[in-house]
């Protein structure tokens, strides 16, 4: 009988989605003895699976419950099949994806601060720029005309899953939408386009996962490169862009950016990102949603019965990843 290790903090309810002629074993966030298992339903935060696993023997599946794996695939080794989640996270990081830029357009943080304020700013007595003014101790800056998101230019580097989701949702608000991926196809550009396409963007999307190839593609030059008031939203993983020059393309107002992730993560108190101008930023929370785990779980169900019928399974990282 296969034997799948499920952690413990995932709901009991959901082993509902499971096989029902496999062995569970509960995996608790403390294991104090060696478990033997042959499929693991990876924990999503790095640290406790890190500490489950030395606690695992004979693993030959792990599952993730997410779809960025790259601290994942340090932690096991290569004789390991790693499988991600690809396909849980579309639809809450396309919604927090098109949020974001939608949250940034129409300045309701600013705005926020203005109600908390109780000031009635009408257009006549709002200031004309987003950047703040070096000197000037007021912390919100009400535009004369909040922006369209429709007409704009959307470039979403990343054209998986969650990028294609993040299409289908702004098609609707009458965008141009330019695609990259890490290789060329129909309708998709290569990745070794981003210099051409990066200054033709009024939105520039990010949702690729952390590679070698992919850490600090966004830096000083590529932001450089961007519109004036251009905005740049991280959904990917922060170590994507840097963070150094991030920082310094929102002091000068160059560019405004709307960020789920951040390097270093979790972000240490006093760091310049929590105050930076023209910054909306949000703790990694863009892939939560209360039926994330319900449809992981389902995800691991349906591979675990394709490992019992002799099947291929899906998902799996192979590579760079």
């Amino acid at each position: 009988m296969l034997k799948v290790g499920v952690p413990e903090m995932i709901d009991r309810a959901l082993h509902a989605h499971l096989p029902q002629d496999v062995h569970i074993e509960v995996l608790p966030a403390e294991m104090q003895h060696p478990v033997d298992i042959d499929f693991w339903i990876v924990p999503p935060y790095p640290k406790p699976a890190e500490a489950m696993w030395q606690q695992l023997r004979g693993v030959r599946v792990a599952q993730s419950v997410l779809a960025g794996v790259d601290w994942l695939l340090r932690l096991v080794p290569r004789e390991v099949t790693v499988c991600d989640a690809r396909g849980v996270h579309d639809i809450s990081t396309a919604e927090w994806a098109v949020t974001a830029t939608l949250a940034s357009l129409k300045y309701l943080p600013l705005y926020g601060q203005v109600q908390r304020a109780a000031e009635w700013k009408r257009r006549s007595e709002a200031t004309a720029h987003f950047a703040r003014v070096h000197g000037d101790d007021r912390s919100y800056y009400p535009p004369v005309m909040l922006e369209d998101l429709h007409g704009k230019r959307v470039l979403i580097v990343g054209y998986g899953s969650i990028g294609s989701k993040i299409e289908q949702l702004m098609q609707p608000f009458g965008v141009q939408v330019d695609r990259i991926a890490r290789t060329a196809r129909e309708g998709v550009a290569s990745i070794d386009q981003l210099p051409a396409l990066l200054p033709q963007a009024d939105v520039i999307v990010l949702i690729v996962p952390l590679t070698e190839e992919t850490r600090g593609l966004i830096g000083a030059p590529q932001l450089a490169a961007m519109k004036q008031g251009a905005l740049l939203v991280n959904a990917a993983r922060g170590p994507v862009v840097d963070t150094d020059a991030l920082i310094a393309a929102l002091e000068t107002g160059h560019i405004r950016a709307a960020i789920d992730v951040t390097d270093p993560e979790p972000l240490p108190d006093g760091h310049p990102l929590w105050s930076a101008p023209n910054l909306i930023l949000t703790p990694h929370v863009g892939g939560s949603s209360p039926q994330f785990m319900a449809r992981a779980i389902q995800l691991a169900g349906q591979q675990i019965r394709r490992m019992q019928a002799g099947e291929p399974l899906e998902n799996i990282v192979t590579g760079d990843y």
